[in-house]
């Protein structure tokens, strides 16, 4: 009978502590002294392999999972400061069912076996994390970790746990992710490298295409190592360009052949005629967006330990990230009021399930093409500061207390805003054709008689948006750990604990807007030389279907100083007043939505582990129980609406006035079971078994206090946004079954099954109500009689009602109290369903080092199911029912080759996810789908040791240039597509 004793020396209650501490802590295992060592191999049942550089890593990776109760997969530094990437995504997603979304061509955010970011909990040593973003058009509500923000440098593992432990924080559903921070105490003596490297990215036009990153380590410890300190600082500057082809407004989606806003006409113009069961859509614009961005990224961690007895170690660490991005955007684009001209579909079956989307698609609407400008800056900043006690209080107990305080910051950097637009337009547009046919939409813009394409001296300035995203979130945390050890008996140990957290997030938004989408001032206004011609083809010539014939060749860039200073004049000229900041255009301080959420967590956990044998077969055994409550408490400034101001074709403009506070609670409790089963079948061959419920809470958004009514609206009605404070969090059950099998030096194979049930499932629902009674001038007695007059042409109606008079005393076309129809106003609100919606899939996993050749592989394929995905066929409109989508659900697939010998490291990394649902609301604030396409990716790394203190090294991410796209209810329906360039580092890291 195999049996396994249970010596406490410091090492194997440190083992015990911390699930899979060779992960944590990587250098621990070679610098305790060799019977030590050879105590807590037989302990926790592994060999301990001295290697280095790649199999190191993937050693002790593999040895954390093989130790570990749950299912639990780690990456470790190959050596203190150096992780496998650059950037932590980027090596998360070489974990099995561990898919990434990409900003700006670089890992930022995760999904977890088809869990989007939401609902993946990120921790910082144990702690939970605050995470801060903006967005483009209001005020954020996101929970999701953005690890592009931490470099690399300062991570010494990176646990995914995809079961759950009562000892665990909740908030995952996906997976709980802890980042493991060095110590300098676990790395004993003084350790001091410096790392340089050169970025060359080609993607952008008017940046640097070569940048430079710099990073350096400290680490030291003194009075026979009692007292360490470590310091790791990394400073990276990146310019990059991206080339963007995007419907950013949707699609407005049809059913029928019916008369709805934007049918088809039915004279001929039109081939593949949708039939009355068919499903369609009409785009509402069509840009291409040329974007410069220049990003700082500042990274510091300090740390400092004492250990004065042996039985007790103290650790104040400090850690702080900074992210700048400066966007500088240039953009091409035309708007559709629903005017189709002539063009062709795809057929559809006139059955229930067709959905039909374009190939050629015409629209007559006139008049305007547009040329925004758009220069933001956007600070993203955190700070962390924590002190742990850890204290060996006898043989038997180990008592451990965890506090810290930390923020994340994330707004503008200047009084432009967190995001801008200043539109150029020429007002020659008389019809639009657009090519769907391929992956790019090809744009053809037919000009008025006698016009020539663009033209700077017909130019001039319309509308303009300064928009102020902020969003701050701060987090204090006390967590009591105890771990008590038995010597005898087949419970081997009890761990305790208890957790109190606060939570405080603020989101607000205010927009600087200016309607006069009818234009401002003259063309002779705004000299013809800040309008610079760029080419168009040429940004887009790795996308399929960019070579097309017709496609415009070329747009007009401008800088935003030039255009700001030239509306300045204009201002100043007529005694104009445009907004906060006078006759200068600027973001608007003053916060018009402003909401605050705080959270309030109280837990307590008990967990029993135990240790038997069945037959000759060890088992693992460790079953918890976690009780949380939590309260909600939400208050929200919204702004009221005062009337309906019609300021262009299909532009009509919500003028608010005042504010409401409202202050809304909620709250819940659960507890959350959880049991694992861990057994030896032979040597080496494991099979687990684990259950648990986890819960991930709702976004801020989601339990805001308030109602938000979008300021820009249609002439069909309004939209806006309500919070739902008593919104429950997603609780899951969940089942894993998988087995493993270590057969060799750093090799195994794995295959898992999971399944989860999960309930209070959170989707968007939508009610359409005549809030705040504005009245609108579409419908009333005055549209009549000009649509006698003039027909239904929206542009020609609102001159018709200029040229009578129809006007108050500012000029502006406003509906009429008591006469005019009131504007219906669609609220998307966030619900639980009722239904419980299910998860399943498999893993597979092989990792393979072919003995000591120096090569090496690992491959995963994950393959994941449910019955959350999106109906295509469901329009959302009239009385139907809700729908509950997940987001990020998709397949997964990784495969790495490498070879490490002589000094060298060679690594190939090939990524890819199949299609998934990305969002449910489009950009026009409409229930319709956001799909991103089947993506995959190839990544070279390569190093040479050339003396045993210096290495160089180059890496190559995305070297065969793939580009991504999305798209809505059907793939010609374009939502976006990226052109996306290769970019190579350069550098060199020395030891000192």
């Amino acid at each position: 009978m195999k049996t396994t004793t249970f010596t406490r020396t410091r090492l194997a209650t440190c083992l015990s502590l911390v699930m899979g501490a060779v992960a944590a802590y990587p250098a621990l295992a070679q610098q305790t002294d060799s019977t030590e060592q050879q105590q807590a191999n037989e302990e926790t049942n592994f060999e301990v392999i001295q290697v280095s550089g790649i199999r190191e890593s993937l050693t002790k990776s593999m040895l954390a999972k093989k130790a570990a109760s749950g299912v639990v997969d780690a990456i470790s530094a190959e050596d203190i400061g150096k992780f496998p990437d650059t950037n932590l995504a980027e090596s998360l997603q070489r974990i099995t069912g561990v898919a990434i979304d990409r900003s700006n061509g670089e890992g930022s955010k995760i999904t977890v076996r088809g869990f989007g970011p939401d609902y993946n909990l990120v921790t910082l040593n144990g702690r939970q994390m605050p995470a801060a973003n903006v967005e483009a058009t209001s005020a954020s509500s996101s929970r999701s970790f953005d690890f592009a923000n931490l470099a690399s440098e300062g991570v010494a593992a990176v646990e995914v746990y995809k079961t759950s432990l009562a000892s665990q924080p909740t908030g995952g559903i996906g997976s709980t992710v802890n980042l493991v921070t060095a110590k300098p105490l676990s790395n004993p003596g003084l350790k001091t490298s410096v790392g340089v490297k050169a970025v060359f990215d080609d993607s952008t036009e008017t940046g640097d295409s070569v940048t430079p990153e710099v990073s350096g380590l400290y680490s030291q410890t003194f009075a026979d190592d009692t007292f360490g300190v470590q310091l790791i600082g990394s400073v990276q500057k990146r310019d990059s360009g991206a080339a963007v082809a995007e419907t950013g407004n949707g699609w407005y989606t049809i059913k029928g052949d019916g008369g709805d806003w934007g049918s088809l006409p039915r004279d001929g113009s039109f081939e593949n005629l949708p039939g009355e069961n068919d499903v369609y859509a009409v785009p509402r614009n069509l840009a291409y967006n040329f974007d410069e961005v220049s990003r700082t990224r500042t990274n510091g961690q300090l740390t400092l330990q004492y250990r004065p007895l042996d039985s007790l170690t103290t650790t104040l660490d400090y850690t702080y990230s900074e992210l700048e991005t400066q966007t500088q955007r240039q953009q091409l684009s035309t708007w559709f009021n629903g005017v189709p001209a002539f063009g062709e579909y795809t057929p559809g079956t006139n059955t229930e399930g067709s959905v039909m989307g374009p190939v050629i698609y015409a629209d007559n609407t006139c008049c305007d093409v547009g040329l925004g400008t758009s220069d933001y800056t956007v600070t993203n900043e955190n700070k962390s500061l924590g002190l742990n006690v850890e204290w060996l209080a006898t043989d038997n107990l180990t008592l451990e207390v965890d506090y810290h305080h930390s923020t994340a910051e994330a707004g503008p950097d200047s009084d432009l805003g967190s995001n801008n637009v200043v539109s150029a337009v020429q007002f020659d547009r008389v019809q639009t054709i657009v090519d769907y046919s391929q992956d790019f939409p090809v744009m053809d813009i037919i000009y008025a008689d006698g016009v020539d394409g663009l033209d700077p001296s017909r130019m001039l300035t319309s509308g303009t948006s300064f928009r102020n995203s902020y969003q701050k979130s701060d987090i204090d945390q006390l967590q009591f750990r105890g771990n008590y050890y038995f010597d005898e008996g087949i419970v081997t140990s009890i761990d305790f604990g208890l957790t109190g957290m606060e939570a405080k997030n603020r989101s607000a938004y205010s927009v600087a807007q200016r309607d006069t989408w009818g234009g401002y001032g003259a063309p002779e206004d705004y000299p013809d030389d800040i309008f610079l011609p760029e080419d168009l083809p040429g940004r887009f010539d790795d996308v399929l279907g960019s070579n097309g014939a017709n496609l415009e060749p070329f747009y007009y860039a401008s800088s935003m100083g030039d255009l700001i200073s030239a509306i300045s004049q204009i201002a100043i000229a007529n005694g104009d007043d445009l907004g906060p900041c006078d006759t200068t255009l600027c973001m608007d301080p003053n916060f018009e939505t402003d909401r605050t959420v705080v959270e309030k967590q109280w837990a307590v956990y008990l967990q029993a582990n135990m240790q038997f044998d069945i037959g000759d077969m060890p088992v693992w055994l460790s079953i918890g129980g976690r009780y949380e409550d939590t309260t909600v408490e939400s208050d929200a400034q919204v702004p009221e609406i005062a009337y309906m101001r019609w300021d262009g074709a299909n532009e009509f403009g919500l003028v608010t006035e005042g504010f409401q506070t409202t202050t809304l609670e909620g709250g819940y409790d659960h507890f959350l079971p959880s049991v694992d089963f861990k057994m030896e079948v032979v040597e080496d061959w494991f099979v687990r078994a684990s259950y648990s419920k986890t819960i991930a809470r709702p976004g801020y958004g989601d339990i805001q206090g308030g109602l938000t009514v979008n300021t820009l609206a249609r002439f069909n009605g309004g939209t806006g946004n309500a919070g739902n404070p008593n919104l429950l969090p997603y609780e899951s059950s969940n089942i894993d079954l998988s087995t493993e099998y270590y057969y060799g030096e750093g090799s195994y194979v794995s295959v898992g099954y999971f399944d989860k049930e999960v309930d209070n499932f959170i989707g968007s629902d939508s009610y359409t109500d005549t809030l705040f009674d504005i009245a609108t001038p579409i419908g009333g007695p005055r549209y009549d009689e000009a649509v006698a007059a003039v027909g239904d042409d929206l542009a020609a109606v609102r001159d018709y009602f200029i040229a009578q008079g129809y006007v108050n005393d500012a000029g502006e076309v406003i509906g009429i109290d008591g006469e005019d129809p009131l504007l219906p106003i669609t609220i998307v609100q966030p619900v639980n369903s009722s239904d419980s919606r299910s998860v399943d899939g498999f893993e597979f996993a092989v990792q393979h080092i072919f003995g000591g050749s120096g090569f090496g592989v690992m491959a995963n394929y994950t393959m994941v199911d449910g019955d959350v995905e999106y109906d295509n066929y469901n329009t959302n409109k009239g009385e139907v029912e809700n729908q509950f989508a997940l987001l990020g659900l998709s397949d997964t697939a990784n495969f790495v080759l490498f070879y490490e010998n002589a000094g060298w490291e060679v690594r190939a990394a090939w990524n890819w996810r199949d299609r998934f649902l990305s969002a449910t609301i489009d950009g026009n604030g409409e229930r319709n789908p956001t799909y991103v396409e089947a993506y995959d990716q190839l990544d070279v790394n390569v190093r040479y040791q050339v003396t045993d203190n210096m290495e160089v090294f180059v890496e190559g991410i995305n070297v065969t240039g793939e580009y991504q796209r999305a798209h809505g209810r059907h793939p010609n329906m374009l939502i976006n597509v990226v052109d996306v360039e290769p970019r190579y580092n350069l550098g060199m890291r020395y030891n000192f």
